[in-house]
């Protein structure tokens, strides 16, 4: 800075300095927030709409339990989806596992998961006194990321998760940009910023393939896990 410069800047008062730095648009929307309930501008997937937001994999109605905005896996008939396709998201979903746990143990104990664009799986599953493998028990990104602390509550309380997912990129058929995704679970931080290595796979390793906005999805894994109070926030414009 010269000597000219350095003048004209000590004649302005200090709060014509401070006006420099301050930034007055784009503005912020109002987004109004009320105790237990949606954002104001997100969309609710699980609550007074019943199961309108879904649909079975293959389409048609979802064929999954519900009662008094409680939604239940109905063994044996499959996942569900959302009709609508998301890109980066915040989402927010409450769920809960049976109290009849007897004989069953690791994976067995009343195991869901919700699906990020249909292939980046978020573990659901009753880790209170239950041991398994930890990048497979709940709030793991399934098979890759194993969570920072177990913040289970016993079968029977609701549980929460709070995800924010920033979906992967693609140029043409080849990956830009690997998704991330950072997971409260019942108000507690448990995956941080954390990469996703590609499609959630029981066997081997992920891997990525080229897509765009897709689904959530909720996974019927035999047990009789329930959801209630599920919304989604758009992020992004990345559709």
């Amino acid at each position: 800075m010269n000597s000219h410069a350095v003048s004209a800047q000590e004649t302005l008062e200090p709060w014509q300095q401070a006006e420099k730095t301050e930034v007055w648009e784009p503005v912020p929307v109002a987004v109004s927030t009320t105790e237990g309930q949606a954002p104001s501008d997100a969309i609710v997937l699980i609550g007074s709409n019943g199961l309108n937001a879904w649909q079975g994999l293959e389409g048609g109605e979802a064929p999954w339990s519900l009662q008094n905005n409680v939604v239940t896996v109905k063994p044996g008939t499959g996942d569900i989806k959302t009709k609508q396709k998301f890109c980066d998201i915040q989402l927010h979903l409450e769920w809960q596992t049976p109290t009849d746990v007897t004989d069953m143990e690791g994976q067995q104990r009343n195991n869901s998961g919700v699906f990020l664009q249909q292939r980046y799986e978020v573990q659901i599953l009753d880790s209170y006194n239950n041991k398994t493998y930890p990048n497979g028990q709940a709030a793991s990104i399934y098979k890759q990321t194993i969570p920072l602390v177990n913040a289970m509550r016993p079968a029977g309380e609701w549980q929460y998760y709070d995800i924010i997912f920033t979906a992967p990129r693609f140029s043409g058929s080849e990956l830009s940009q690997p998704g991330y995704v950072t997971v409260l679970h019942n108000g507690v931080l448990v995956q941080n910023h954390v990469k996703i290595q590609g499609k959630t796979e029981w066997i081997g390793a992920p891997s990525y393939q080229a897509h765009g906005c897709e689904p959530l999805q909720l996974q019927d894994h035999g047990n009789l896990v329930s959801f209630r109070n599920m919304w989604v926030r758009e992020l992004n414009t990345a559709k």
